[in-house]
């Protein structure tokens, strides 16, 4: 066991206390610029006010923005759940010609940078599919966050089935269980927890997202990065992007915990 003496100590103290700093110190300015009484956030705080709390709670455009985001996370992430999930058992549990190709092309797009995916996915509803007659609209941009948000399932889900024995799935179908009822009872409960976590991930991707968006956006539609990026723009209205950011990194705090409790139930298993 590797011991340290006390300078060491205090050194390593000393740096983790910068880096931290440097980490959280923004986020604190963000929050305490969210009371500023200001059109435009500066430090230190002049006068403290809760009015930009209230624009953004009757704010029209934050709201859609939001429900955009929303509803455009949970669309990738059930194309995610499905096809990753499906991924991972078909290349962990069978060989096949071009496996390694295949596993190559699913890991791919997360590796892409975000504007050739978007200029890809724009050249292809505009050029080919609109001419055709196919409009795919707000659906083309579930389409787009869900081929990256795929990766996020697969990796945490394939990791998990590595680990797994076959032994309980094919005592449970010896033992008279059907395919389905194996899954259900035997299958499922042992990747339960990585499956739950990558679908965490690929919507806090998805609701991230914001090169890819630009892209495949339909006219008149925001997501809530979308909304910041522009109303950053606008500097007299600043403090308004503190207090949605301040409520984002307040609901961050969710995801985390979740993830910290399955990955402690996880442990226990």
């Amino acid at each position: 066991m590797l011991r340290l003496n006390r300078g060491s100590k205090i050194a390593l103290g000393v740096i983790v206390g910068i880096v931290l700093m440097f980490m959280y110190v923004p986020l604190m300015l963000v929050m305490v610029n969210s009371f500023n009484d200001s059109r435009i956030a500066a430090w230190p705080v002049q006068a403290f006010s809760t009015r930009w709390w209230e624009i953004a709670a009757t704010s029209e455009p934050i709201r859609a923005a939001v429900l955009n985001s929303i509803v455009v996370g949970l669309g990738a992430t059930v194309i995610a759940l499905l096809l990753g999930t499906l991924s991972a058992f078909a290349l962990s549990r069978y060989s096949f010609f071009g496996k390694q190709t295949v596993n190559l092309l699913i890991v791919l797009p997360i590796a892409l940078p975000g504007v050739v995916t978007g200029v890809a996915f724009s050249n292809t509803f505009n050029s080919i599919l609109s001419p055709a007659g196919i409009q795919v609209g707000y659906f083309g941009m579930i389409i787009a966050h869900g081929t990256f948000c795929i990766v996020m399932v697969f990796n945490n889900v394939f990791a998990r089935l590595r680990r797994m024995s076959p032994n309980l799935q094919e005592a449970s179908m010896d033992l008279g269980a059907g395919i389905g009822q194996t899954f259900r009872l035997v299958t499922f409960p042992q990747f339960r927890t990585a499956f739950v976590a990558g679908g965490l991930l690929a919507f806090a991707l998805s609701f991230d997202e914001v090169v890819v968006t630009i892209f495949t956006a339909p006219p008149g539609v925001d997501t809530l990065p979308l909304w910041i990026l522009n109303t950053m723009a606008r500097p007299n209205e600043g403090n308004l992007v503190n207090v949605v950011a301040t409520v984002l990194i307040l609901l961050s705090l969710i995801p985390v915990y979740i993830s910290q409790r399955l990955s402690r139930a996880e442990e226990d298993e």
